[in-house]
């Protein structure tokens, strides 16, 4: 049962404390506790409950806040209950009205709360919480009264970033043929014994397994450098016959009166994992190839892919393939799949998109070599965006000066989603994700954006009253600084302001 209560939150002078006191209003996590929508979800969210009677489920701020706090602290689930009990600006964070010193929900329901918050929730969330965060650190002048353009008028403004990159997921080693067919028959194993456990007052003898002599022929290969390539797939072949024994073993323990139901859920899709292992692994021995649809590089986590995509020192990675936009140093996740495409399809949608979400076209699009297609070039062309990058065809012999300092720009300006993806990698989880289901890592993965775009539009809002406290010491024209006016740009018109007393100001 899920029991709705006020989202909107305790205000901060009044949350309670057992001996007096009160928050700081100018706090971190209050001032991002502001920013974000809580009670534009809570209706969605309260459809993971049935109506019927039962304990009330933790509301959606409790939820989404703990899932926040544990993304832009960095900590496990158990650390990030630990440290929400110890600090009364998380409880109030999370929706808390008072202060407590006893956990407030156990380390456990943080699996639920991935569970039932969807990445498409979570991607809702992101793109409310960013349009209230530009509406705050837009300027609006008095001149600006005018009526608004209509839709099909406005001019294209703004600049869109497009680029892809893989979510690299937490496997235990480096994913081979021979590893993987040596983990699926240490499983089976432990299936034969479970079963045979179960009729053994049937069974005289219990089925051999040679797993002994197995681990040995592993041992023996494995511990090669550089093992020749017949000799590998001597020893694949060895592997596979051990698996296909085990698995012979388990279907006549099966028709001799052995349930699966002595085994446990997750036993029985390892099981299941396991049987689809060897098919695979013996259609591409016989085929001599290693590429297959839907091929499995984990047993706990069947739905990781191999994603290859040609980095220096990394040429594969296993995870997710995301699809990403920015923009005034937002980024959005587009895009999120497990198995691996094309990202120049989705150029036509995240241009829409950004329409969809700002009212007009971007005036260009900056992406890499495999977006600038000749259809999305000739697209773009239709609607009067520029699309960086050079043209397709033969290049020319001569190139102005003019056109190489634009290519020069662009090429800068791309390198902000770049930068985006190194955040979230090496600030964020981004670069290993810990969760091992398929629909909580990718609730994991967009609360990651979700939390980069609350970093960056909290600190707008503060160099937003700086820019404006700066205009009020100068004795200058307050002069309002959007969101976009970052970097360099930003610290030039600061140190403009403050010339009038020859100072400067640096961060």
């Amino acid at each position: 049962m899920y029991r709705k209560v006020g989202q909107g939150g305790t205000p901060p002078e009044s949350f309670e404390f057992p001996h007096g006191g009160k928050l700081a209003s100018d706090h971190r996590w209050v001032r991002m506790a502001q920013l974000i929508p809580w009670s534009e979800f809570e209706v969605e969210y309260a459809q993971n409950f049935a109506d019927s009677m039962g304990a009330p489920a933790k509301s959606f701020r409790m939820a989404l806040g703990a899932l926040i706090i544990k993304e832009k602290l960095g900590t496990s689930d158990r650390e990030t209950v630990e440290q929400i009990r110890e600090n009364p600006y998380l409880q109030y964070f999370i929706g808390l009205s008072f202060y407590s010193n006893e956990i407030p929900f156990d380390a456990s329901l943080l699996v639920h709360f991935r569970q039932r918050i969807s990445v498409n929730l979570v991607n809702k969330v992101n793109q409310q919480m960013v349009k209230k965060i530009r509406e705050a650190t837009t300027p609006h002048s008095e001149g600006d009264r005018s009526e608004p353009e209509e839709p099909s008028e406005r001019k294209n403004q703004g600049k869109l970033l497009l680029h892809a990159t893989c979510a690299s997921a937490d496997i235990i080693t480096y994913p081979t043929d021979i590893g993987i067919i040596d983990r699926a028959r240490l499983q089976t194993e432990k299936s034969v014994d479970i079963l045979y456990e179960s009729i053994k007052h049937l069974c005289n003898k219990k089925p051999r397994t040679y797993r002994n002599k197995a681990h040995k022929d592993y041992l023996a290969i494995t511990k090669q450098r550089r093992a020749a390539h017949s000799k590998k797939r001597t020893a694949l072949k060895k592997q596979l016959q051990y698996l296909k024994r085990t698995l012979a073993h388990i279907a006549r323990l099966i028709e001799l009166g052995a349930t699966l139901d002595n085994m446990s859920n997750q036993q029985y899709k390892l099981l299941l994992v396991c049987q689809e292992v060897y098919r695979q692994q013996v259609w591409m021995y016989e085929h001599k190839t290693n590429k297959i649809s839907a091929r499995i590089v984990s047993l706990t986590q069947p739905h990781i892919r191999p994603i290859v995509r040609g980095k220096a020192g990394k040429n594969t990675e296993f995870g997710a393939k995301l699809s990403a936009s920015s923009f005034e140093g937002y980024v959005f996740l587009d895009r999120i799949s497990w198995d691996n495409f094309n990202e120049s399809g989705d150029l036509i949608a995240q241009v829409q998109a950004f329409k969809e979400f700002t009212g007009h076209y971007p005036e260009s699009v900056h992406a890499d070599q495999i977006y600038r297609t000749r259809s999305n070039r000739a697209w773009c062309k239709e609607r009067g965006i520029r699309m960086s990058g050079p043209a397709l065809g033969r290049p020319p012999a001569h190139v102005s000066k003019e056109k190489k300092k634009q290519a020069q720009d662009d090429e800068r300006v791309r390198q902000a989603i770049e930068g985006k993806f190194g955040q979230a990698k090496r600030r964020f989880n981004l670069d290993r994700v810990m969760t091992k289901l398929d629909n909580t890592s990718q609730t994991t993965i967009a609360i990651t954006f979700l939390v980069m775009n609350l970093v960056a539009g909290f600190r707008r809002l503060l160099l937003l009253f700086l820019c404006q406290f700066s205009s009020i010491i100068t004795g200058s024209r307050a002069e309002m600084i959007t969101a976009y006016d970052l970097g360099c740009e930003f610290k030039e018109k600061l140190n403009l302001l403050a010339g009038l007393s020859e100072r400067s100001i640096s961060f």
